[in-house]
């Protein structure tokens, strides 16, 4: 039976992870969707971008219920839905923004809800759509790595990290992982990084050149911003594959007019610079994002991919999560459980 009310972690006001374990009415479950009853809640960068009113392609409402990212039972379809069957355990996106995910129930397009198949738990499940497609879909079709090429993956012991140096070198490319601390690399190694920097240190992008015989990576990934944005753009090769998906450190920085006109005109090396949104490949692109996603499922219930080290905390510390996500003290993943005491 579904309840009038849920318990939900909400933050009333754009800025710091002021959550607020509050009581809120079930949602109804629209044309096309499907309530879901959630037992696992991923906890992604973009759930602390949007709480802090930082630069995002889809608008935010607050009070906001972070959590794009679910899995768990469904418990109810919409109007004109056939299915997934009430009861079938599965992961989706949350809401139909992304968000509404820490929260004992959410709704999800009924289109975008993927069974999960029984080699895979709910915690293990929640992390595929967001960390490991975002993963997926950088390194296939965007950046289209290609044998023998050399590709940076930033915080490599981290959700998209994590998946994206096992799926490089799957792909049969040299890894190169980059770390925050030295104490996380032996995790990036045994996840397959051939290579391993700390971005922390000042001379990493030296290091990362030496590595290539001073000729710079085919491939780099990039998500914190600021100076590390820089950074990152000085390590490509010709013909590099810059592919920015977020702004972990909160500021959004851009290349100095000197280097945007080398890079343009002086002449430029043929590299470029790509930004990337999960959400808008599964709107924009489904015939593509959809197949990558099932490959992904497909690797993760046979095996061949390990997902990522994982943290469960109860709802109630959606702050502690938030603080732990922008301290980057974590390895893997975090987990809101929201039934959990």
């Amino acid at each position: 039976m579904i309840p009038d009310h849920m318990l939900a972690a909400r933050v009333h006001v754009r800025g710091g992870p002021d959550f607020h374990l509050d009581l809120v009415p079930v949602p109804e479950p629209g044309p096309g969707q499907l309530l879901v009853r959630v037992e696992s809640a991923s906890v992604n960068f973009s759930d602390v971008k949007r709480r802090r009113g930082d630069p995002y392609p889809f608008d935010t409402a607050f009070p906001y219920v972070p959590g794009g990212e679910i899995a768990g039972t469904v418990a109810a379809l919409g109007p004109g839905v056939d299915g997934p069957p009430v009861g079938t355990r599965v992961f989706a996106f949350a809401g139909p923004n992304g968000y509404g995910g820490y929260a004992q129930f959410a709704v999800a397009y009924a289109a975008a809800a993927v069974p999960i198949p029984d080699a895979l738990d709910f915690d293990g499940a929640g992390t595929l759509i967001v960390a490991g497609a975002t993963a997926r879909i950088i390194l296939t079709l965007t950046a289209r790595v290609q044998p023998g090429e050399h590709v940076l993956v930033p915080a490599a012991t981290g959700g998209v990290g994590s998946f994206a140096v096992q799926i490089a070198r799957a792909l049969g490319a040299r890894v190169i992982a980059a770390v925050g601390h030295p104490d996380k690399t032996e995790t990036a190694r045994a996840l397959g990084a051939h290579d391993v920097v700390v971005y922390t240190e000042p001379d990493w992008p030296a290091r990362v050149r030496t590595l290539t015989n001073g000729r710079g990576v085919d491939v780099a990934l990039e998500a914190s911003g600021g100076d590390v944005l820089r950074q990152t753009f000085s390590t490509l090769a010709p013909f590099g594959r810059l592919v920015v998906y977020g702004a972990a450190s909160g500021v959004s920085a851009s290349l100095d007019p000197a280097t945007m006109e080398t890079w343009l005109y002086a002449p430029g090396a043929n590299q470029s610079i790509t930004s990337f949104n999960i959400n808008t490949w599964f709107v924009e692109r489904p015939q593509d994002a959809g197949p990558a996603l099932m490959a992904l499922v497909d690797d993760a219930s046979t095996g061949r991919l390990r997902l990522p080290d994982i943290r469960t905390l109860p709802l109630r510390e959606a702050r502690e999560a938030h603080l732990a996500l922008e301290a980057r003290r974590t390895i893997g993943k975090i987990v809101l459980k929201p039934w959990q005491e």
